[in-house]
């Protein structure tokens, strides 16, 4: 298959950077190199001017050449580049000027697009499915752990189980703390001192539990706190959302998780400045040097999102389920003879499948059960619309099953 540029992310530096001086000074300056210099060299190659030339371009403060440049740039319809490359390009364009102290007008290179799809807002019957199709424990605790955490990505795969908390396996909401060199901005410029302080919901915990049990017993590793958690990297990370999604049904992407945890910090009102330290983002406002809250503070806060963050059944069900399939995989394989054999013997399959399907429904819909005492009445069980999940939440309340038509079964 034809190569539609001539070099690829990783030759452009070896080919065409090294042989420019100014374009090794300003790499040297940034952290992450490889697409800024493609970004570089393919506005090089489309305007057709050198490194060198764009900056003679910017002789004085006067001069308005470059930006009248990267101004025709953006707006030539007939090049075979995609907007989100043009907006890298111009980004990278604006950068080379600036580190090399030709800083272009801000009105420049200025560009407008319609986003083509909505973002993604998973529902919690949509994660439910993303979770069933995960097959390994590290699958699981990696669902629920970006999910309750709002961990991005990148950092996924550099998490040490030395960032939880000493005791985080006695802890009912365990604390994670990242310094600034493993969130946006990696502490530089603008984002020093950016840490993230996020938190593991009951869930999370449950399924990194299961998943450090598995990796000491049956694989057979040592687990320390020096050993990263989730011995993955972000080529591989893709991968896995990209299975889990075509076996569930339900694409997804790891960054979707931080708009998850975004909405249900929002919905307990939590303050901003928190709801940016646990998504580890820089504190905003004037408040940004005095808002240091303690982690027991903001583990409060989180406390009040949990009910909104879980969304993998109550353990009874899951139990019931695995029984039931159990069975109906065992009836399956039966014949009809073998099927009047076992009845005679007195093990009614059948009658026990329905018994576990019917106690599954009724752990999943019970009906209120009310008691009349001294006027007052005593729901165990309530069915509840969305409006009223809130207030029943913080009156310590337990979400147990959604239902299709958007009420809430909760339990006291």
């Amino acid at each position: 298959m034809k190569k539609k540029y001539e070099l690829s992310k990783d030759e452009v530096i070896g080919a065409w950077g090294k042989n420019h001086p100014k374009v090794m000074t300003w790499l040297a300056k940034l952290q992450r190199k490889t697409n800024p210099a493609w970004f570089l060299w393919i506005y090089c190659k489309t305007t057709n001017k050198t490194p060198e030339e764009l900056l003679t371009l910017k002789k004085t403060s006067t001069s308005n050449e470059a930006e009248y440049l990267l101004d025709t740039f953006v707006a030539d319809q007939n090049l075979d580049i995609p907007n989100s490359v043009k907006v890298g390009i111009v980004i990278t364009v604006k950068s080379f000027y600036k580190h090399n102290y030709a800083d272009l007008a801000k009105a420049s290179g200025q560009i407008s697009f319609t986003k083509q799809k909505p973002y993604r807002r998973h529902t919690k019957e949509e994660l439910v499915k993303i979770y069933r199709a995960a097959h390994t424990p590290r699958d699981r605790a990696l669902i629920t752990f970006t999910w309750s955490t709002a961990i991005a990505k990148e950092t996924l795969t550099k998490i040490k189980w030395s960032h939880l908390d000493s005791d985080w396996e006695t802890q009912e909401i365990p604390h994670i703390s990242l310094p600034s060199s493993m969130v946006k901005g990696h502490g530089v410029g603008k984002y020093k001192g950016v840490e993230q302080h996020t938190f593991l919901t009951p869930e999370a915990k449950r399924d990194l539990l299961e998943y450090k049990d598995y990796v000491e017993r049956v694989k057979g590793v040592k687990v320390t706190s020096d050993c990263t958690i989730f011995a993955v990297n972000e080529n591989a990370l893709s991968k896995i959302a990209m299975v889990l999604g075509r076996r569930s049904g339900v694409p997804f992407g790891w960054h979707d998780a931080r708009r998850y945890v975004e909405t249900a910090l929002e919905e307990t009102k939590i303050n901003p400045n928190w709801a940016r330290k646990i998504r580890g983002r820089k504190v905003r406002g004037e408040e940004a040097p005095y808002s240091r809250p303690a982690v027991e503070q903001l583990r409060q806060a989180y406390r009040e999102a949990v009910p909104l963050l879980e969304f993998t059944q109550p353990t009874q069900l899951i139990e019931l389920q695995k029984r039931q399939e159990a069975i109906e995989e065992l009836v399956s394989g039966l014949t009809a003879e073998q099927k009047e054999k076992m009845e005679r013997y007195g093990l009614r399959i059948e009658k026990r499948l329905a018994s576990l399907q019917k106690k599954r429904l009724s752990a999943k819909q019970k009906k209120p059960r009310t008691m009349t005492n001294g006027g007052q009445v005593d729901c165990d069980f309530q069915q509840i619309t969305e409006a009223q999940l809130l207030s029943h939440l913080q009156a310590g309340w337990q979400v147990v099953h959604r239902l299709a038509l958007g009420d809430v079964i909760v339990k006291r």
